[in-house]
């Protein structure tokens, strides 16, 4: 019987030569399907490897119909795409791709072109708590590892060292100001508890400033030691990819040099956006800007209700500032909202004001200082009331944006989210261009958390190198309470003892260090749950605490390797 939609007998013997014809003279041959997902994605692959191919759409062919069928025959697949490169049957799209990542595909493509050695197996752009850990896992692993990092400066200037905005502009910095407020606070609750002192207590903004700088700095040295022992190189030097494989690195003097590579990783992250109104770039900050600022900010408007602009808020205020926040519309998007409110109400107890629903329009420098007099103006979201008022600082807190757009993405065909600049992602952190992947907060749709990013970018230097399950024992730490007085560095320790035999569960739990045992009746529900190491690596930790050392610990007693903490 003839297939469906033809009404006489094909040639079989005509299409069979027709078929191997096509087979046999063409590099690559893919019988394809025009409207197939899996057939472009196919395409995309052979595309992206600079590797031209000829493509048989079997729905617009006249007998597309009986060569699918006479496909079938030879090779005993009925499914779309077929794939053949130079006359071996490698399979449908799932077959293509495994072949490409073990190596099978280059092998057959067979010219020095394909099969190239390059000058590095990982180049990661970004140089942050992913890009670090993705880094020294691969390392680990054997392989060759180059990892690029750059700020581009604000606006006004600022810029820092190696380890991404958690160390320098976020997570670390912010809760060391924290821990500033929390002793003024200390302070004032210490009287009902009968300290008694005559000294009126003021608070040094320089002096705190320095004391984190140079706490952060320790940090920055301590990735490049790290680094330098796992023989990962590091360049501080601005890349963008130029052609496949192969980027161009920019450092501060202008001096560019050319690097290539078998796979990327982009980690770049994301930087705080401005509100795009007359004077927001040339007199306001961001929060890149607030925690090495050299004078105190005095009277702050903060710009913004997300829990970045909630956070400095707080703690500004908990310093003795003068401080309001101006919100579009409702506190902290996204969250539960009962307890959102709730969070605004303790603020305001605390001295911090509220502005609802008004954003600005225009910022206007009164007078230059450090700092100097802005006038803000801001209109209402619901009527035609105007705002005005004099600050000294106004502090911008109403989002960040992917750092994916002028890196040459599109040179290479890497697709993004247009309106975030985001980039989209299989499961395995795989973009669309398959020597490309990305981790951290640039993944679309994905939770933007540094613990997330250090175990996305270990997992994937595990599954992309095939690394094993390290037997983890025990670490120093250092609470980073106590970095900045510099007291008692890694004396507090963390062990765990896991049985062999009975898949790595968790029998032993061990720590020496503040609120032990807060830390350790958290635990022990986990324990008495039957938890196992593996169970504990994929946890994510809350960052930054003490608890978390046992999500991240991957040295082994028995190992003798150090245990001493560099960073956070």
């Amino acid at each position: 019987m003839p297939p469906p939609g033809q009404t006489q007998l094909p040639d079989w013997d005509g299409l069979k030569l027709r078929v191997r014809t096509l087979i046999a003279s063409h590099r690559v041959m893919i019988f394809s399907k025009s409207y197939c997902p899996y057939c472009n994605k196919v395409k995309e692959l052979f595309r992206s490897m600079h590797v031209e191919y000829y493509a048989l759409e079997l729905d617009v062919t006249p007998d597309g119909p009986s060569i699918q069928q006479v496909l079938a025959e030879l090779t005993n697949q009925r499914t779309v795409p077929n794939v053949f490169v130079n006359g071996t049957h490698i399979g449908g799209c799932d077959s293509t791709y495994q072949a490409y990542q073990d190596g099978s595909l280059q092998k057959l493509l067979g010219d020095s072109k394909d099969t190239e050695s390059y000058d590095y197996d990982l180049i990661i752009i970004g140089g942050g708590s992913g890009g670090l850990a993705c880094s020294k896992e691969a390392a680990t692993l054997g392989k060759k590892v180059m990892v690029l990092d750059y700020v581009v400066p604000t606006p006004l200037g600022t810029s820092w060292g190696l380890g991404g905005t958690c160390v320098n502009v976020g997570c670390i910095p912010k809760k060391l100001m924290h821990q500033a407020a929390l002793l003024g606070q200390a302070l004032q609750d210490s009287r009902k508890y009968g300290w008694q002192y005559e000294e009126q207590v003021k608070h040094n903004w320089g002096v705190m400033v320095e004391a984190i700088q140079n706490y952060i700095g320790s940090l920055n040295w301590g990735y490049r030691v790290s680094l330098r022992e796992k023989t990962v190189t590091y360049l501080n030097s601005y890349a963008e990819f130029i052609e496949p494989h192969k980027i161009k690195a920019t450092n501060r003097k202008g001096q560019v040099t050319y690097h290539t590579a078998e796979t990327f990783v982009l980690a770049t992250g994301e930087r705080p956006r401005y509100l795009g109104i007359p004077g927001d770039k040339e007199f306001c900050i961001t929060s890149d800007d607030l925690f090495s600022l050299p004078y105190c900010p005095g009277k702050t408007l903060v710009v913004g209700a997300s829990y970045v602009a909630l956070e400095c808020a707080g703690f500004l205020a908990g310093l003795g500032l003068d401080v309001t926040v101006m919100v579009r519309s409702i506190l902290l998007r996204g969250f539960d909202q009962e307890m959102a409110e709730k969070i605004g109400a303790h603020m305001e107890t605390h001295g911090v004001k509220f502005i609802r629903k008004f954003v600005p329009v225009q910022v206007e420098q009164l007078e230059e200082g450090m700092p100097g007099r802005l006038k803000v103006i801001a209109k209402s979201t619901e009527g035609p009331e105007i705002f005005e008022e004099e600050f000294n600082t106004v502090l911008i807190a109403i989002g960040r944006d992917a750092c994916t757009r002028n890196i040459g993405l599109e040179t290479i065909g890497v697709n993004i989210n247009e309106k975030n600049g985001k980039v989209p992602v299989n499961d395995e952190e795989q973009t669309n261009v398959p020597y490309v992947y990305a981790i951290g907060d640039i993944l679309d749709g994905k939770l933007e958390l540094t613990p997330v990013a250090i175990q996305a970018g270990k997992l994937l230097a595990r599954r992309l190198y095939g690394g094993s399950s390290i037997k983890v024992y025990h670490s120093l730490f250092w609470p980073l309470e106590w970095t900045v007085p510099g007291r008692d560095n890694n004396t507090c320790y963390a062990k765990i003892i896991c049985s062999k035999h009975d898949n790595n569960r968790v029998i032993g739990f061990h720590v020496l260090g503040p609120n032990a045992g807060e830390v350790t009746q958290g635990f022990a529900a986990a324990i008495k749950c039957g938890i196992t190491k593996e169970l504990l690596d994929e946890t994510i930790g809350i960052h930054p605490t003490c608890a978390e050392v046992f999500t991240t610990m991957d040295i082994t007693k028995a190992s003798g390797q150090d245990i001493t903490q560099r960073g956070c």
